[in-house]
């Protein structure tokens, strides 16, 4: 997937943020491919039936993307991240409303070392994995943003490094770190729900 240019992106976000409508406009088409892949991501690692499809969720995201529009957009990359951030927000709360993974229900559970492994299965326990990042972020917040980014977002470790203003060998440290923590938490939780 070819993406546009970083810095005619960063120059309509940065447009966008002052205001200018028109920026936004001009910007829609040059991020569309992107959010779709984004969201086909997302959607693909979703069960089988889900009531969201790709373009559904790419066309939340930009209801609630133009809502944002006192985000001070940085460059490219925080774009895509707070993208990414709104579209697990969407299939989190969804997924809470639904109850569809209520104490397991009819989805099928797998590990996040699956999940991040082979990032292949459908049914992940996207409920899972919010609460364990959500718990994350109350210890380490930075180590949440990096799985946030990476995982869910779809970005580099060069990409991550840049929105969170810190090298790529602390974005590696921080996702190894994180991963195991989670796998932890997520093991824990598991452990309590079947006693």
């Amino acid at each position: 997937m070819k993406s546009a240019p970083h810095p005619e992106v960063t120059q309509l976000l940065l447009a966008w943020s002052e205001g200018k409508e028109s920026a936004l406009e001009k910007l829609i088409p040059l991020v569309h491919k992107e959010l779709h892949g984004l969201a086909h991501r997302y959607m693909w690692k979703e069960r089988e039936g889900h009531m969201f499809q790709t373009t559904a969720l790419v066309n939340e995201a930009y209801l609630r993307l133009v809502d944002s529009s006192q985000v001070r957009w940085q460059n490219r990359a925080h774009f895509f991240a707070v993208s990414a951030q709104l579209m697990r927000r969407i299939l989190v709360d969804f997924a809470r409303s639904s109850n569809y993974l209520k104490r397991g229900g009819d989805a099928q559970q797998v590990s996040l070392d699956e999940a991040m492994v082979v990032c292949k299965h459908r049914d992940a326990d996207l409920v899972a994995l919010d609460d364990a990042l959500s718990a994350l972020a109350a210890v380490d917040p930075r180590k949440s943003q990096v799985v946030e980014l990476k995982f869910f977002g779809g970005l580099s470790v060069e990409e991550t490094a840049e929105v969170l203003k810190v090298s790529p060998d602390t974005v590696l440290r921080d996702w190894k770190l994180a991963k195991v923590w989670l796998l932890r938490e997520m093991g824990r939780k598991e452990k309590r729900e079947s006693e």
